[in-house]
């Protein structure tokens, strides 16, 4: 099957990578012509485990190439939209950014055409794009279909090729055969339903799982002053049958990275717009915003202030498995650091110059040894594999004893740090768990 992918960042170059692998026929385009030009060089614009070596067999074997301008999606069977889409400061998402560029590539898609449209858009979205093309291209016949976006930093490649269902709007039978054919090799399960369900699917998967991380930490918050352990009280939730092991309730940061925000505020905003009361989404992210404090009220707390004072921070990008420091929370507890007085050394394993996003105070180090010396209290940031091989006695030997506090929002250390007090070493502190 011909299908071409339009949007090459993230969700794009892992989508074009995964169906050419699949053996699809795929033509990749994407409107910054810096971004063709690199993957064409064998420089991807993003890091994700994997995602090197499956574009370089795609094209190895003639089955990815990447088109000079969006005309080389003419002849394309199926044409996936897959835009990162940009969100602001406050969480509110460019959708207009995406909709130009669909609305400036329909005159150019072949007849009766299939266009998948996987970017984080407001539910309406493709519906509205549908419209617009009937009636600027009417003989052209194409028709609109929404695979809600599930990428996964860090296991993105894994997640698609060994998908455990895919969520498909279509409005009519000829593209749900079409769509069964080109994914049926990557799982047998698909749950398919209208666009607008689709669209709405993913806006209630993202805000029942930012809801969880909120209702987690809000309870740690309360654990934390009378004496609880949020983990603990995390389990004995999990054991009722009505909640499950799986659930996605653990203590730990502030949700980050702009995709669960987006959703929810998709959710709050349009409910604003409508006049539909939906005071729930506005509770999250309040709180989300007031739980991204956790570190700094800890630090203040234990070292009686920052100021003068020196922190290691393991990890600067939003999540594990990526090089993308917007909205990293840890970039953001540097900034405030560095403004309160204190002297930041920080180590991040996919962070080799000193980012834009850091400020110039920040000491970007070379090693976690590096990192750790002379600290006064250590922040482990992000979940790198690597830090788990971090030690009491390592956080001690390499600080030269001066590091009092290990503050580990995310738990991520608890199996060889304990609980609190672990000897001589440094005092142990997650999310959840009294000081």
């Amino acid at each position: 099957m011909k299908v071409g992918v339009v949007g090459l960042w993230h969700l794009g170059t892992v989508t074009a990578g995964c169906l050419a692998d699949g053996a699809a026929d795929v033509v990749a385009w994407d409107p910054d012509e810096a971004v063709l030009e690199g993957l064409r060089e064998g420089r991807l614009p993003v890091d994700e485990p994997g995602l090197a070596d499956l574009l370089d067999r795609g094209t190895a074997a003639g089955r990815l190439r990447y088109a000079d301008s969006p005309a080389g999606l003419g002849d394309r069977d199926v044409v996936w939209i897959t835009f990162d889409t940009p969100v602001d400061d406050d969480d509110r998402a460019d959708a207009a950014f995406v909709v130009d560029h669909v609305n400036e590539i329909v005159p150019l898609l072949a007849n009766e055409a299939l266009v998948v449209v996987s970017s984080q858009l407001p539910v309406g979205t493709v519906r509205s794009l549908a419209e617009v093309a009937a009636r600027r291209v009417p003989g052209k016949n194409l028709r609109f279909a929404c695979i809600p976006e599930n990428l996964r930093l860090g296991r993105a490649i894994e997640v698609f090729t060994r998908a455990d269902r895919f969520v498909v709007g279509v409005d009519d039978d000829r593209s749900r055969r079409q769509l069964e054919t080109l994914l049926s090799g990557f799982t047998d399960t698909f749950v398919w339903m209208s666009v607008e369900s689709a669209e709405m699917t993913k806006h209630a998967i993202n805000a029942f799982l930012a809801t969880s991380v909120v209702f987690a930490n809000e309870l740690a918050r309360f654990c934390e002053h009378v004496g609880a352990d949020m983990h603990e009280v995390a389990g004995g939730m999990k054991s009722d049958v009505r909640i499950g092991r799986a659930a996605y309730v653990r203590p730990g940061a502030a949700f980050a990275g702009g995709t669960l925000a987006r959703d929810v505020s998709f959710l709050a905003e349009h409910s604003a717009e409508r006049k539909i009361g939906t005071t729930l989404f506005d509770a999250v992210r309040r709180s989300n915003v007031e739980h991204r404090g956790w570190v700094r009220r800890r630090l203040v707390e234990l070292l009686g202030g920052v100021r003068g004072r020196t922190v290691a921070m393991l990890g600067l990008t939003y999540k594990a498995g990526t090089n993308t420091l917007r909205r990293s929370v840890a970039v953001e507890d540097c900034c405030w650091l560095t403004a309160a007085g204190a002297t930041v050394q920080a180590y991040d394993p996919t962070v080799s110059t000193h980012p834009d996003e850091l400020p110039g105070e920040v000491e970007l180090c070379s090693d976690v040894e590096e990192a750790l010396r002379g600290a006064d209290a250590v922040v482990v940031a992000t979940e790198w594999p690597e830090f788990r091989e971090v030690s009491p006695r390592d956080v001690v030997e390499a600080s030269g004893d001066t590091a009092r506090y290990v503050l580990d929002p995310n738990g991520f250390l608890a199996g060889s740090f304990g609980h609190g007090v672990n000897g001589s070493a440094p005092e142990y502190l997650t999310v959840g768990r009294a000081a």
